[in-house]
């Protein structure tokens, strides 16, 4: 994958979530009681949830974007930059939300839905408006009150039904879950219009037009209308109707003195870049061809094609419009890890250090891209260049930790230079952040016998084999399995 990196779900995941999990099975009960259960808890607390089967994009330039863009709004809700991130999500609907902690995450399919940076912005800002505002713990607390209502007409329900009464059982449950779920929808409209209200704020404080938001809502409208307004229940969803945003925020975003600012032109120019070489890696090349043809000799078309032609196997003409790039423009990093990455995972390694080397210093050792450096040097199976990895991969993990990639390729080069205790410990990290505890376990206890006593390494060993030691000895299923 050029440049792009996904990870699939997996504990980094959970944790970024807040570390949500799924709930052990239990034996015994009613298989139709744990259904009807389930559905509603499923569906009361869908807003705050998100799809297990969803997987994290992660890429240098966009994140750098993304923090950009984002800084002012951060700062306007009484946030730190430093601690809340903006996180890409491989899913094609029109989508972001929230879900714990201090991080936004954004589906693909908004980027794509969206005509401009600024309209990502008004996402942003809401977003953040549920950050500031909590709404993920009072939206938990608000679910319960809902669940109660719904328990109660279950046991109602079920009653009536061993009395015989089966219809009337019935529509005592259909009737609980209604009033549950409308009594917790009522408070999801609420958290919505009140997020609602903060982002315009964040907006108006950081001087950022809130153009960009109403545009999107009036997209997000016409999408209702293709639907059918009149099919809609707006009692029946978890946010107003986009027509209502709109009445409630356009008086207040039309009032701020950056509401007719022109739109910053390089942030717009970023979000263009962005955008194609986004749309070049989730859509099918087909896809790709027919929203920037061959004939398109813009810098966009060629980072669109680029990751399509790479993507469907065709390192050849990936290559040729990665080099259209770098003719464009020598020294964009970006540009040169595209280069550099097509040479590496078309087998000449050798010849991608010179653009990777040139991009991880071009962005001020980005970890993404001295990642990507650190395994071309590593592949080129050099010796010579063993050391040089070593030191790229220490600093890509120093400033990102979170990133099971980056650890493989440690492990790998200190596996190759003899380090097999270090190598162990780097393959300890790896395990615990992918959520394999017990390879974690092993992998951390093996360090700490190769590792000098009470060094920082050392004493990180003894933290990971704890912690999923700990991780193990809670789990039900080992508990069954020592049963």
């Amino acid at each position: 994958m050029a440049a792009l990196i996904e990870l699939a779900p997996n504990r980094l995941i959970r944790r970024l979530f807040g570390e949500r999990r799924p709930a052990a099975g239990q034996s015994g009960g009613s298989l139709t009681l744990r259904r009807v259960v389930g559905a509603i808890s499923v569906a009361l607390l869908l807003a705050a949830q998100p799809a297990a089967a969803q997987s994290i994009l992660r890429d240098a330039e966009t994140e750098t974007m993304f923090a950009d863009m984002s800084a002012g709004l951060i700062k306007a809700a009484g946030l730190s930059p430093k601690n809340v991130k903006v996180v890409l999500i491989n899913d094609d609907s029109i989508n972001a939300f929230v879900a714990g902690g201090q991080t936004v995450y954004v589906h693909t399919g908004l980027i794509e839905a969206a005509d401009n940076a600024n309209q990502v912005q008004g996402v942003i800002a809401h977003e953040l408006g549920h950050i500031a505002d909590g709404h993920v713990l009072t939206g938990a607390q608000a679910a319960k009150p809902a669940m109660g209502m719904y328990l109660l007409s279950m046991v109602l329900g079920l009653a009536a039904m061993a009395a015989g009464s089966g219809e009337a059982g019935a529509g005592i449950m259909a009737a609980g879950q209604q009033a549950a779920m409308g009594k917790y929808l009522a408070f999801s409209r609420v958290q919505e219009s009140t997020a609602d209200a903060s982002g315009a704020k964040y907006l108006n404080t950081a001087g950022v037009s809130g153009k960009g938001m109403l545009t999107f809502f009036k997209k997000l409208q016409q999408q209702e209308y293709r639907y059918g307004v009149e099919n809609i229940d707006p009692f029946m969803q978890s946010h107003p109707l986009s027509g209502e945003r709109i009445q409630t925020l356009t008086a207040d975003l039309q009032a701020s003195p950056s509401f007719n600012a022109k739109p910053d032109a390089a942030l717009e120019e970023r979000f263009k870049r962005v955008k194609a070489k986004l749309i070049g890696y989730v859509a099918t090349p087909a896809k790709t061809l027919g929203a920037y043809p061959e004939g398109d000799n813009s810098i966009y078309a060629h980072y669109a094609r680029a990751y399509a032609y790479h993507k469907a196997g065709y390192p050849d003409k990936a290559d040729a419009e990665a080099a259209a790039l770098v003719k464009a423009q020598p020294n964009d990093p970006y540009f040169q890890e595209i280069q550099g990455q097509i040479l590496l995972e078309a087998g000449h390694p050798d010849q991608a250090l010179v653009p990777l080397r040139a991009a991880t210093a071009g962005t001020n050792n980005n970890p993404l891209i001295a990642t990507t450096f650190g395994h071309a040097l590593i592949a080129t199976e050099d010796k010579a260049n063993y050391e040089e990895a070593k030191r790229v991969l220490r600093t890509a993990i120093v400033r990102d930790d979170e990133n099971p990639f980056a650890w493989y390729q440690l492990g790998t080069v200190y596996e190759r230079t003899g380090d097999t205790a270090r190598a162990a410990l780097a393959t300890a990290e790896r395990a615990s952040m992918t959520g394999d505890n017990r390879t974690a376990a092993q992998s951390a206890r093996a360090a700490m016998v190769g590792i000098p006593a009470n060094t920082p390494d050392w004493l990180r060993a003894q933290d990971i084999a704890m912690a999923s030691q700990n991780a193990i000895d809670d789990d039900p299923k080992s508990k069954r399995r020592r049963k």
